[in-house]
């Protein structure tokens, strides 16, 4: 039976038994109600606990408090023992009999000793749970989680409240293991406290030392870039007052030469006036010299061209005296002679002009090389004349050139002597293109950086050609007759630093064996080439772009391992060839990608799959790719690098597939089609949230209806004034 039923049980046979006693005796009721020491000690004990306070004990209010009586031993009530031979106790107004114990509150346990009411308020034990909950009716909480370190219970300790009797209590070891368990959970809090403290100021140690060092570093950056600024000031003054000084010396020099000139000019104009004099004064000395100027005629006088002088000092020279024994003192002919053959020396040909370090003589109809004495010359352009022949010595004169544009002339192999360009040791480039050339010219300058041979005869490059030329970069030889027979293998051995090299408009049938490994950039397109073996560049492992347009290459003319582990091979064009697929085992490395004008009618899925990082640049225009032309994976690998994809003028019926899915893309040409219809999701996929990408959309001359068009097709175009509808072909 419950605590609660005992109690109400108790309460009630108290009740009805003092009632029963109450009305057999009047007199002790009176006497009951009488007022002594015992009722007023009664009293306040009732009072002190309906005024809901438990009083420590002092055995002056007529109840006392004990820490706890469970340890006292207690005989059962006998109740109606008890009614006649003790005396009861009142409380709130109800007569307790002796050794009665009831609960007026939770938590209080009260027995009636002796006619005093003696209270005992149980303890609850310290939870070290999380959750907590208090029953209705019960005086303990109780914890509702999993309990950690909870205290363990022995006989003598209070068990949980739920399982307590009504006289249950806290032992004395129990709560000396309560206090300890106390004082270890507040060592622990001070402990944790103190190293939450200690991680604090740790922590705000470092962050002031990494302060000290951003601080360090912002400040060692300002002085850096200020004395940067400084170093860019200092240098642009520099540059500047360098600019001043060539400014101000070009000025001077411009002016002094105008005043050459001038001068040259009047000392010329004087010297004609004397020879005119001469000659009317002697007609019979006809054996004399006589120099003549007839339009592109230039005539070496007789006077070595050593002695000439400089257009860019052309003040005259005093001439020399003449030799006492050749000459009687009273002639002055030689002298004047003399100091005429030094002035003609320094007139250029008609048709020609000079500018500074750069003589231009294009087409004036010269039949040979201008005889001229310039050593601070630089540039020479010859082109579009009626040259011939290059003999030696031909530019002793001007040994400082660096670059000779022969272009456009008839020169042959066999006019030009081996050591014609054999003097000019700055020689870095030399143009001619358009001659009649057979062969490379023999002993060219070491020097040379570029030589451009397009539009000759060549018909074969010979083992020695290129002997001596380790600095050549840039060899150009199109539109001549060569083919891979007549190039030496060994031929482009020398050429250590080669990285550009055309040979277009030949007749190769095959790539040219022998290419120097430092190639970059190769251009063979307008042969006949029609098979790529897989060692054909094996040794050029660092070429860049590869130029195969309009050829008769196929799908498979191309060996498997041509390329395909090529690391730097990015670009390749193969437009105007007969390819009918998108060719495989394309170069890992490719970015661009040109296959205009071929007869292609399917992209086969997973071909550009294998590229790192993919393809951007795909120019399929001109072909012949229909509704099934595209498979879904043909465009696996591109996603997230295609930036411009041209399918125009093909016989595409609809978008092909895979095009929504390329978040990079900027240009798409899809004009001059058969396209019909335009989905919501064809072009621009409606779950892809990010920023607008396409640039560009041409969709004109098709079949479409631009009313039909749903208006997020074209969500993802930047600008709707991007896309090309109009015209589209009468249905």
């Amino acid at each position: 039976m419950s605590l609660k039923l005992i109690l109400a049980l108790s309460l009630f046979v108290c009740m009805t038994f003092s009632l029963a006693k109450d009305q057999s005796h009047p007199l002790a009721r009176g006497r009951k109600r009488g007022v002594g020491p015992k009722r007023a000690r009664k009293q306040t004990s009732i009072t002190t606990l309906q005024q809901g306070r438990l009083p420590e004990s002092n055995g002056q209010d007529g109840s006392i408090f004990i820490e706890s009586y469970k340890n006292t031993k207690e005989p059962k009530p006998d109740y109606e023992a008890t009614a006649g031979k003790s005396e009861h106790c009142v409380f709130r107004g109800i007569t307790m009999y002796d050794k009665t114990v009831w609960s007026p509150k939770p938590c209080v346990n009260c027995l009636c000793s002796s006619g005093e009411v003696v209270c005992d308020q149980i303890l609850c034990p310290a939870l070290q749970c999380q959750l907590k909950f208090q029953r209705i009716g019960e005086c303990c909480p109780i914890c509702i989680d999993p309990v950690v370190d909870a205290p363990e219970y022995s006989g003598d300790s209070p068990v949980p409240n739920d399982l307590a009797e009504p006289f249950t209590g806290i032992s004395q070891s129990q709560k000396d293991r309560q206090k300890k368990d106390e004082q270890e959970r507040i060592r622990k809090k001070d402990a944790d406290r103190k190293q939450r403290k200690k991680q604090k100021k740790e922590e705000a140690e470092r962050q002031r030392k990494l302060k000290e060092v951003k601080d360090a570093r912002e400040k060692e950056e300002q002085q850096r870039r200020v004395r940067e600024e400084e170093e860019e000031r200092a240098a642009a003054e520099e540059r500047k007052r360098r600019m001043e000084e060539q400014r101000k010396a070009e000025e001077d020099r411009a002016r002094r030469q105008e005043m050459e000139q001038k001068e040259m000019m009047r000392a010329l104009e004087e010297a004609a006036e004397r020879a005119q004099e001469g000659l009317r004064g002697d007609e019979a000395t006809e054996d004399e010299d006589v120099v003549l100027l007839r339009g592109d005629v230039f005539q070496m006088p007789p006077v070595p061209p050593t002695r000439a002088a400089s257009p860019l000092l052309l003040a005259p020279q005093e001439p020399t005296e003449p030799d006492e024994e050749d000459t009687e003192p009273g002639e002055e002919e030689p002298e004047v002679v003399e100091e005429e053959s030094e002035m003609v020396t320094t007139l250029l040909p008609q048709g020609c002009s000079i500018s500074d370090v750069t003589i231009s003589c294009e087409n004036a109809k010269l039949t040979g090389i201008p005889p001229l004495s310039i050593p601070e010359l630089k540039s020479l352009s010859l082109q579009g004349n009626e040259i011939k022949t290059i003999p030696a010595g031909a530019f002793n004169g001007i040994p400082n050139l660096e670059w000779i544009d022969l272009g456009k002339n008839k020169i042959l192999s066999s006019g030009i002597d081996p050591q014609a360009f054999k003097g000019l040791k700055f020689l870095s480039r030399l143009y001619m293109d358009g001659n009649l050339l057979e062969q490379i010219p023999s002993e060219l300058p070491p020097t040379l950086q570029e030589l451009k041979i397009n539009e000759n005869n060549l018909k074969e490059i010979e083992e020695n050609s290129f002997e001596g030329l380790s600095s050549l970069v840039t060899l150009e030889m199109e539109g001549n007759l060569l083919s891979e027979g007549h190039v030496n293998p060994q031929a482009f051995k020398p050429l250590k630093e080669l990285t550009y090299l055309r040979l277009s408009r030949n007749h190769f049938r095959t790539i040219p064996q022998g290419l120097p490994a430092s190639l970059l950039e190769l251009y063979l397109e307008n042969n006949l080439i029609e098979d790529i073996s897989e060692t054909a560049f094996n040794h050029t492992t660092n070429i860049n772009v590869v130029v195969l347009r309009h050829n008769k290459l196929d799908e498979s003319s191309i060996a498997p391992f041509t390329w395909i582990n090529h690391r730097k091979l990015e670009s390749i064009d193969l437009s105007h060839n007969n390819f009918y697929l998108v060719p495989s085992f394309l170069p890992k490395s490719l970015v661009h990608l040109v296959l205009v004008g071929n007869q292609i009618e399917r992209i086969p899925g997973y071909v550009f799959a294998h590229m790192e990082p993919g393809l951007e640049y795909l120019y399929l225009s001109y072909n012949k790719l229909d509704g099934d032309a595209v498979e879904p994976e043909s465009f696996l690998g591109t996603f997230n690098t295609m930036t411009e994809l041209c399918l125009d003028h093909n016989q595409l019926t609809s978008i092909p597939m895979g095009i929504n899915e390329m978040t990079t893309l900027h240009f798409l040409r899809l004009n001059n089609n058969k396209i019909r219809h335009v989905s919501e999701d064809a072009i621009c996929d409606p779950l892809n949230y990010d920023d607008s990408h396409l640039v560009a959309l041409r969709l004109e001359n098709n079949f479409l209806d631009p009313r039909k068009i749903s208006p997020t097709a074209f969500s993802c175009v930047r600008s709707y004034s991007s896309v090309v509808l109009k015209p589209q072909r009468i249905k």
